[in-house]
Order: structure tokens, then C-alpha cells, then sequence
């Protein structure tokens, strides 16, 4: 049960017209929060009146900084930043601005929002912490040599573990807690383009899986009561020990350091 604060909370989240981002969304809205979903779809926004839309392809890194302008001009409180956008490509795609579809909406989207965001009280990152697969790429992160969607979003999962701990590290005197949170096996949108095998493995997940409303409950109870910790990591309700290779400082400062001069390269 989601045990509501007497303070109305500005939440933003992005995902926020599909799934989980759209129950969450609801629900934030019927407490009286003030609540900014970012996607692309508007017809599908309008289903939650009341929130301020705004729209944008958060796979692009132009649209990620104008995001951020307008909500830190806007809205100089922020509470919560729910990051849930996500698309499955089978097929790999490559945006106008050069970067792997996967990498780009599904790490380098919540590696901007994340450092961009004039310090939320808490920011939550729904991926995949605690699964023991999925690798970074290191020599190849836009996969160019024998691309395959499940890898790409296992290793976009591995990079916001890594994403995690450099923001905790770098921002280590804030108000803002960096959560990782898993919610296991949810019937929610699975937006993308699916081959006929992942298609049926999707299938499967939404009959078996967690109705959504179940499925946000996690989210919601890092939203209303923040670890203390600057970084944590949860299944669901369970806590994850950060001691464990997804959580490496010396890989976390490269993936940082890397993502920095990806971004550079990409403005010139």
C-alpha cells in the first residue's frame, strides 16, 4: 500500500505514457503531485489528465538537453526523476546523431537526465540490477559486430548499474539518492519491434508477469521513502549488495569517462 506524504511532490518521468511510467504517473496524479511525463506519444499522454506533457525522443541527446532546460527553468524543485523509457529493437538501429538505438535511449538518455537535473531529491532507475547477465562492450558499445536486442538492453542494464555508482561518487554531497531498482517480471507495454521469437517470449512475460499496479509498487516506496544511502540497489523490495562486479568503482569512472567523450565527439 502507498502510504501518502502530506506534501505535494513534483515527480518527473519519462517512459511515463506506457506501463509502469503511465501506472506510476496515475497514481501520482491522484495524490495531487505535480507530475511531467517526457514521451513521444501525445494521444497516449492525454490519457493522464492533469499532467504536464512534454514530448520528446529521449534517444536523441538534443532532445535530452532541451528536456532538461525546460524542466529546470520550470520546475526548480524536482522530488523524483523515475527514468523508465525503454524500446527492444531486434533489429539494430542507429539514431541521426550516430549512437546505437539501445545505448542511446536506455543509458545515454538516463546518463544526461540523471547528471543534468538540478539536484532531485531522489532519482529512480528502473533497469536491471541484480540479473547476472549482460555485459559492457567495451570495444564495441554500439555493437556494431553481431547486434542482438537482448544483449543490447543487458548491456544498457550493466552500464546504469556503473551509472549509478559514478553519480553517487560525484555527487556525493547532494540531498539526491541514486536508486537502482528491479521489478522483476512485470506484465507492463514491452514497447519495440520484435523478431517472431522474442515476440513469443514477450507473450509469455505478459501472462505470467506481475500485474502492472503490483509491478510499481517498489518503485513507489523508494519514491515516498528514500534510502539514506547515496546509492542502492533493490529486487524489488529486497536490497542488492553493491559489492559485486555490476557495481565496480574503477568501471563506473570509465564508463563515465567514456560516455563524456562519446557525448563531445557528438556535438562536433
Amino acid at each position: 500500500m502507498i502510504h501518502p506524504e502530506s506534501r505535494a511532490k513534483t515527480i518527473v518521468i519519462t517512459g511515463g505514457t506506457d506501463g509502469m511510467g503511465h501506472a506510476l504517473a496515475r497514481t501520482h496524479l491522484d495524490r495531487g503531485d505535480t507530475v511531467i511525463v517526457v514521451g513521444r506519444d501525445a494521444a497516449k499522454a492525454a490519457a493522464l489528465p492533469g499532467a504536464e506533457f512534454i514530448a520528446a525522443d529521449l534517444s536523441l541527446v538534443s532532445e535530452n538537453l532541451r528536456v532538461l532546460e525546460r524542466i529546470n527553468t520550470r520546475h526548480p524543485v524536482v522530488d523524483a526523476l523515475v527514468l523508465c523509457a525503454r524500446y527492444f529493437r531486434s533489429d539494430r538501429f542507429v539514431t541521426a546523431e550516430g549512437f546505437e538505438g539501445t545505448f542511446a535511449l536506455e543509458y545515454l538518455s538516463r546518463f544526461l537526465l540523471s547528471h543534468g537535473l538540478d539536484e532531485p531529491g531522489v532519482i529512480v532507475n528502473v533497469s536491471g540490477p541484480g540479473v547476472p547477465m549482460g555485459r559492457v562492450h567495451w570495444d564495441d558499445l554500439m555493437l556494431e559486430h553481431g547486434y542482438d536486442g537482448v544483449a543490447a538492453q543487458m548491456q544498457a542494464g550493466r552500464a546504469n548499474d556503473l551509472l549509478g555508482v559514478a553519480y553517487a561518487a560525484r555527487h556525493a554531497t547532494s540531498r539526491t539518492r541514486y536508486v537502482l531498482v528491479n521489478p522483476g517480471p512485470v506484465a507492463t507495454g514491452f514497447a519495440g519491434q520484435y523478431d517472431a521469437a522474442t515476440a513469443a517470449h514477450v507473450a509469455a512475460l505478459k501472462r505470467h508477469g506481475r500485474p502492472v499496479q503490483d509491478g510499481i509498487k517498489p518503485i513507489a516506496a523508494r519514491i515516498d521513502a528514500p534510502p539514506a544511502a547515496p546509492l542502492s540497489a533493490f529486487l524489488r523490495f529486497d536490497p542488492i549488495s553493491l559489492d559485486h562486479p555490476s557495481f565496480d568503482p574503477g568501471a563506473a569512472h570509465r564508463l563515465h569517462d567514456l560516455t563524456g567523450h562519446l557525448l563531445h565527439r557528438s556535438e562536433n
